[in-house]
């Protein structure tokens, strides 16, 4: 009995690959070849040492080359416009602030200090004004920010 099924593994073992290689060829003997023909033709456009797809691929090759090329300056032409564009942004923020600036020291009374001066004490008549939780004194129009300067208490004006 094992030798039956020895025989038969044996047999399983040898016929797949060769079923794996057959070929249909009805001008054969029993109708099956081992290996079919091969159907190349040299000199056809599409074979890798014909002068056509040599050409051919030349062709395309110079022709991706300067799609490639126009690409990239696309590219960079785009950059340096978005860097003119950040630039021009830039200044146009710089010229608000300055403006800003010039509005705000405009509206100052007279003889007000500057922004950013500091006094050790307070003129008469001010009154504390609180703006985005910071207290603040309120003297005729100039608001000054209590602060320390060492261990003296001093008037920063804003």
């Amino acid at each position: 009995m094992k030798r039956t099924k020895i025989v038969k593994a044996l047999v399983v073992a040898t016929a797949l690959p060769l079923l794996y290689l057959a070929a249909v060829a009805p001008d054969a003997p029993l109708g099956l070849t081992l290996i079919g023909e091969a159907h190349a033709f040299v000199g056809a456009p599409a074979t890798p040492m014909s002068v056509a797809g040599v050409a051919r691929r030349s062709t395309v090759r110079a022709a991706s080359a300067s799609t490639a090329a126009t690409s990239q300056q696309q590219a960079a032409t785009a950059q340096q416009q978005q860097a003119t564009g950040q630039q021009q942004a830039a200044t146009a923020q710089q010229q608000a602030a300055t403006a800003q600036q010039q509005q705000a020291a405009a509206a100052r009374p007279a003889g007000a200090p500057p922004a950013g001066a500091v006094v050790n004490a307070l003129p008469a008549g001010c009154k504390p004004e609180t703006k985005s939780g910071v207290e603040y004194q309120n003297c005729g129009g100039v608001y000054y920010r209590s602060a320390f300067q060492g261990n003296n208490l001093v008037y920063v004006a804003q």
